[in-house]
């Protein structure tokens, strides 16, 4: 008679075990990197505010609004602005206008050793960007046309999209009150007027804006 083997209970047992294993070790690294882009988004809604606020206290004016630029900071024609030099920066948070303040803060910035990249206003590497390959940007409250008037009561925001969900509402958790719709930090549709997402599809790329 032919004897058929199989796998014993233990065997199985062993198996299965292994395989849990496994499965919780890449569940485990996707959070891993799941929290480290978390942190690096994080990391600059922290310190681009910073980065403003010190470009006002040293020059006692703000990065873009300035039309003392060229006196301000070293480098290569930094470039003055030729509107008004009223405490806001004018201009969309994503702008492309090189003679918009908000395209201009970013010159000033680096310019003044208080950002990194490039300073040219022409470089097709200009543009400031995020961990995700999403614009980063700043601009007063009112230039702000994706968020309803009256949202947010501070002066300025800053704004980063191409965010997923997911880490849209972790990024909220960990900097404001969890909730997409209320708050300093909104989660919105980019280009959607509103007062934001309070919990965002977690598979879909959303602008978020924090004021500052």
């Amino acid at each position: 008679m032919e004897k058929h083997l199989g796998f014993s209970l233990i065997e199985l047992a062993i198996v299965l075990v292994i395989a849990g294993l496994l499965l919780a070790g890449v569940m485990r690294g996707q959070e891993l990197i799941a929290n480290a882009k978390v942190k690096s988004l994080a990391s600059d809604f922290r310190n681009i505010p910073a980065y403003f606020y010190a470009y006002q206290d040293r020059f006692r004016v703000l990065p873009g609004d300035d039309h003392s630029a060229a006196t301000h900071v070293n480098g290569v024609n930094p470039t003055s602005s030729g509107q008004s030099q009223n405490g806001l920066i004018q201009g969309s948070w994503d702008s492309s206008t090189n003679t918009d303040e908000s395209f201009l803060l970013w010159q000033h910035l680096r310019l003044a050793g208080l950002a990194t990249g490039p300073t040219e206003v022409n470089s097709s590497q200009y543009a400031a960007r995020n961990s995700e390959g999403g614009r980063l940007g700043v601009t007063s409250v009112g230039e702000l046309g994706a968020v309803t008037a009256g949202t947010f009561t501070s002066a300025h925001a800053m704004c980063s999209d191409a965010i997923l969900g997911r880490y849209a509402l972790q990024l909220d958790t960990m900097m404001d009150d969890g909730a997409g719709n209320t708050g300093m930090m909104r989660i919105l549709q980019n280009g959607t007027a509103g007062t934001g997402e309070a919990v965002p599809v977690a598979a879909t790329p959303y602008l978020v804006c924090m004021s500052f």
